[in-house]
């Protein structure tokens, strides 16, 4: 509950416009949550969640978007676990926002630059004391994990790693489409 709106349906948008109507882009876009039942997002849009952490399948990406939600969920163990594990098991991690500060719980940006909205800064270091903060940053690209800073960052990222998994025109195709101007970091 309380995830931000644009955190999560700006790289859904990203990932369900790229490539031609019909064609097969290789992406299956799936929502997960602790447990059944729809969630609330910070301005009110309900989610049925497509999975709960027990019955999900494995994730090639992995996306934790942030928003005033993060806050509670640091203080849950099964949720920082099921993170770590599902990180673990992915190709690719991208947090978005405050999502960080969730990644950053569970253990995963030690040593990696890292950065997340402005006004949670102070918080990821406290989290993630061994993480090269990069304040300014819109995006950081550590290889499997891909930290982008507040909000609409998330589709500047998600961009970045479309290109990175497709070719920069392809990602550039997108954010026409999209009619999005794309940042790149």
């Amino acid at each position: 509950d309380d995830a931000e709106d644009l955190d999560f349906v700006g790289p859904l948008e990203v990932f369900g416009a790229f490539g031609a109507p019909g064609e097969n882009t290789g992406f299956q876009v799936v929502t997960v949550s602790a447990q059944a039942g729809p969630i609330k997002t910070r301005n009110g849009l309900r989610i049925q969640p497509d999975f709960t952490f027990a019955d999900c399948p494995k994730i090639d990406v992995l996306l934790i978007p942030g928003g005033i939600g993060t806050r509670p969920v640091l203080e849950v163990p099964s949720c920082i676990a099921w993170i770590r594990q599902a990180a673990q098991q992915a190709e690719i991690v991208l947090t978005v926002c405050t999502g960080s500060l969730l990644a950053a719980k569970a253990g995963l940006l030690e040593g990696l630059e890292a950065t997340t909205h402005f006004a949670a800064m102070e918080l990821l270091e406290e989290l993630a004391p061994g993480a090269k903060l990069r304040p300014g940053s819109r995006y950081l690209d550590n290889g499997k994990y891909i930290i982008a800073a507040g909000v609409s960052a998330g589709i500047d990222a998600s961009l970045h790693l479309l290109g990175r998994l497709h070719g920069r025109d392809k990602a550039a195709q997108t954010a026409r489409y999209i009619e999005y101007e794309y940042f790149k970091a």
